[in-house]
């Protein structure tokens, strides 16, 4: 976010892996294993668990031969997305480098004064990694997309011998939608049709006589989640109509959970139902997962400013534990920013 408020630009390319845990080499996971000093008894029996696995397919009621498994691993297993964690954890980039299991998110970060990307050099070293590795990238899942006011015009496209890597508008990653002009109202639509298509359940749970306590349980694990999730991440940053946006799904649902509620005005729906603005709920979370953010132990605390020593906050009356950041733009305000500046609360002085 430093680099886009700076008028600079971040080229993003969102790698898929295909069949990622179908191609995991056996051989190669094992030798990452002896490479990270794992025991030798406990190498003995993760091979002894990976090897002489078979399988074969059944269709009404035939069955194929068995087939020997040199690869992969066992799906729905716990051992299988920590095997998969060790294949890519020698995974190396020069620029910004985010892995989670297998998504992989490269990030080149480009000053307002430079006009061209070191990308394409970047995605060969990965090529080059996943080739020793015996993976494979989709091309078909794999895109890239440009944040900032970098001209594409002046970037070719990425390609490999599969063919090019689409540049999009928008990415879904972990279930979250993004945008590149970073303002959050296609993920907004996505989860209130999302979210707008399960009123439709309600309504069928309604019509067969469920109880309306039963039906408001039903909306607040069902329904509310996808309203709220990864809120933090966007919250801060939607504007009042997508707000309300939101808001109008909730009041849809009770609408449905209790019909004589049709007509009021949302404060006395909200007393009815017994149930919170959607917008208080996201700010709680919000603050609720900043105050988590700001202890030592948070994998997310090397994102904040070094705190400030002891003797300067007991010489100023309203000094905070971090320093407050300025940012030159709003759009692109990062969420720690925004809280660093709204959920920070001054120490009280002994």
């Amino acid at each position: 976010m430093t680099t886009l408020d700076k008028g600079g630009s971040v080229r993003s390319l969102f790698i898929d892996y295909r069949k990622a845990f179908d191609l995991v080499d056996h051989n190669i996971l094992i030798t990452k294993l002896k490479s990270l000093s794992i025991p030798n008894c406990l190498l003995q029996w993760f091979g002894s668990y990976l090897s002489c696995r078979r399988q074969r397919v059944k269709v009404n009621g035939h069955v194929s031969s068995w087939k020997p498994l040199n690869g992969s691993m066992p799906q729905g297993s716990r051992l299988g997305p920590l095997s998969f964690i060790v294949m890519i954890d020698d995974l190396r980039a020069p620029c910004e480098l985010h892995k989670y299991v297998d998504d992989t998110t490269l990030s080149e970060l480009i000053p307002s004064s430079c006009f061209t990307s070191d990308m394409p050099q970047i995605f060969d070293s990965v090529l080059s990694w996943t080739t020793n590795n015996n993976m494979q990238i989709n091309t078909s899942k794999t895109k890239e997309m440009i944040f900032g006011s970098l001209s594409t015009a002046n970037l070719p496209l990425l390609s490999i011998s599969a063919g090019s890597v689409e540049r999009v508008s928008s990415f879904k990653l972990l279930g979250l939608t993004f945008d590149a002009s970073l303002s959050w109202s296609v993920h907004i639509t996505i989860i209130a049709a999302k979210a707008s298509k399960r009123l439709y359940f309600l309504k069928q749970l309604k019509r067969a006589g469920v109880p309306a306590q039963q039906l408001l349980h039903f909306y607040v694990t069902v329904i509310r989640p996808v309203l709220e999730y990864c809120a933090p991440v966007w919250h801060y940053a939607i504007t009042r109509s997508q707000a309300e946006q939101l808001e109008s799904i909730q009041k849809r649902a009770i609408h449905i959970i209790y019909p004589f509620t049709r007509g009021m005005s949302y404060p006395n729906i909200l007393f009815v139902s017994e149930l919170t603005p959607l917008e208080s709920r996201r700010d709680q979370l919000s603050r609720s997962f900043f105050q988590d953010i700001t202890h030592p132990s948070s994998s997310l605390y090397h994102l904040l400013p070094p705190p400030r020593d002891t003797s300067v906050l007991s010489r100023l009356r309203t000094a905070t534990r971090f320093a407050r950041p300025v940012s030159r733009t709003k759009k692109y305000c990062s969420f720690i920013n925004y809280a660093l500046n709204h959920y920070q609360v001054p120490p009280r002085n002994s």
